[in-house]
């Protein structure tokens, strides 16, 4: 540890000259990672009207999403036998060649390529952003750090649409991944000056990592995305049940003795289960938006830039109503909120598939924002306190780093799921006109309404 001091630290101590440097990488890698996911949504319209592969446009965030995933589970090994300067200069290297890749992709495969690159090395450098806090600042600095680096998803949430829907406003999406290639160096070139090559002596690196689970999930993810690519249902339809197969697959596996993605606790008679497939359902549900910039383009007529912030709707009605929801205190009350949650996700998907029409006017894209900050809503609702709970519910005390670290791996493998998901819908009711957007909407409605029952059970017993 940097510093043995326990005393609760204030905003300048940490962004102070002593920890500006510190707080800089960190912070940067998130963002850049954050911004990353939010930027290629907005600027990927652009990029498929100049290299085609239309029908890879779900494939963009599903692969970025899965490797993130599996990457994220070698931080803990990585930061260990690298120590955060070594395990940082990798991860950022590595995203920044994964960047260089997509600026220069000639093609939608190679596209794709570079964003599998960009999401292993991203999925390093989110999840150094919160492990690395405890052994390079004082504990006094630990709450406000995580604070900190919490709030660059916020900040990518607002950069990302904006600076992807300016690039390819002047048809410059390569420069997009470029930009991000040149803000990696910067950070990168921060890592030897901020962060020490040692935290301590050497140690075991123990490879605690569950790559028989991880590799049925990832495997799962990628032929769900795959379903969006034949035009023939009877080929989508198999590829859909082989999906859910290796789910099953996933789950015998999962619970066996051994490095796991989820705690034993979520196999027991508790209602943890519920609350991982709560989580699950409604991050699958709001992966709808990443084909908002698409639609608001083709049926609304939006500029990019006008397009990619339409979308940032549904992040906003999220922020808004997690902040507001995490101040409920009566039991009763959060339980009631969380259990009618997906409904509120469902009456604004609703919505959404309603409007979707050809031409369509400014009222009826304010129809779409309103719908979207609805959805956002909903899922915001339940957010904090399932995520409170998944950590709470576990049988024994020892599960809880196990039950914690499956939070993120539920959500980003689920929005991987829901990512695949959007696209077979699309693909096989036409491209980017209303019918397409309306199946879409309905069809996460439809979701969202059913994730009710596991909401529910989740909240069930807790008065």
């Amino acid at each position: 540890m940097t510093d043995s001091g326990t005393h609760a630290g204030s905003w300048r101590d940490l962004l102070g000259g002593r920890y500006l440097g510190i707080s800089s990488v960190l912070a940067g890698g998130v963002a850049l990672y954050a911004t990353n996911e939010f930027l290629t949504i907005s600027l990927l319209p652009s990029a498929v009207a100049d290299i085609g592969g239309q029908r890879f446009y779900a494939w963009v965030t599903t692969v970025y999403l899965v490797a993130s995933v599996m990457a994220a589970t070698t931080v803990s090994a990585l930061l260990t036998r690298f120590a955060p300067r070594g395990a940082y200069l990798a991860a950022a290297t590595v995203f920044g060649l994964g960047s260089v890749l997509c600026a220069l992709a000639p093609s939608m495969e190679v596209l794709l390529v570079g964003r599998v690159v960009q999401g292993g090395a991203g999925g390093v450098l989110a999840g150094l952003g919160y492990a690395v806090i405890n052994s390079v600042l004082p504990q006094g600095l630990w709450t406000r750090a995580s604070a900190l680096v919490s709030a660059m998803w916020g900040v990518g949430t607002v950069v990302g649409p904006a600076a992807g829907g300016l690039f390819a406003q002047f048809g410059m999406w390569r420069w997009a991944f470029g930009a991000l290639a040149i803000l990696t160096a910067v950070i990168a070139a921060l890592v030897p000056i901020a962060l020490p090559a040692r935290t301590g002596g050497p140690v075991e690196v123990r490879w605690d990592i569950p790559v028989r689970s991880l590799l049925l999930l990832g495997g799962a993810a990628m032929m769900v995305s795959a379903a969006g690519i034949p035009s023939r249902v009877i080929v989508s339809g198999a590829l859909l049940v082989g999906g859910a197969a290796m789910i099953g697959v996933f789950l015998w596996t999962d619970r066996r003795p051994g490095p796991s993605v989820l705690p034993p606790s979520a196999f027991g008679p508790g209602p943890l289960r519920w609350v991982y497939l709560t989580l699950g359902m409604l991050m699958a549900a709001t992966m709808a938006d990443m084909y908002v910039p698409l639609f608001g383009q083709r049926l609304g007529h939006l500029v990019p830039v006008v397009a990619g912030f339409v979308g940032v709707a549904l992040s906003v009605g999220w922020t808004a109503s997690e902040i507001v929801s995490a101040s409920l205190n009566r039991t009763r009350v959060v339980t009631r909120v969380v259990a009618v949650a997906p409904l509120v996700m469902a009456v604004g998907l609703a919505l959404a598939a309603a409007s979707q029409i050809g031409d369509a006017p400014p009222v009826v894209v304010a129809v779409w924002v309103v719908a979207l900050f609805i959805t956002g809503c909903g899922i915001g609702m339940a957010w904090p306190h399932l995520s409170a709970w998944a950590m709470g519910d576990v049988e024994d005390p020892a599960e809880g780093g196990t039950a914690a670290a499956a939070i993120n791996t539920v959500q980003l493998m689920c929005g991987a799921f829901g990512a695949g998901l959007a696209g077979v819908v699309v693909n096989l009711n036409g491209h980017g006109e209303a019918s397409a957007a309306r199946w879409m909407f309905g069809v996460f409605a439809v979701l969202a309404a059913l994730t009710v029952v596991a909401s529910s059970r989740a909240a069930r017993g807790r008065v």
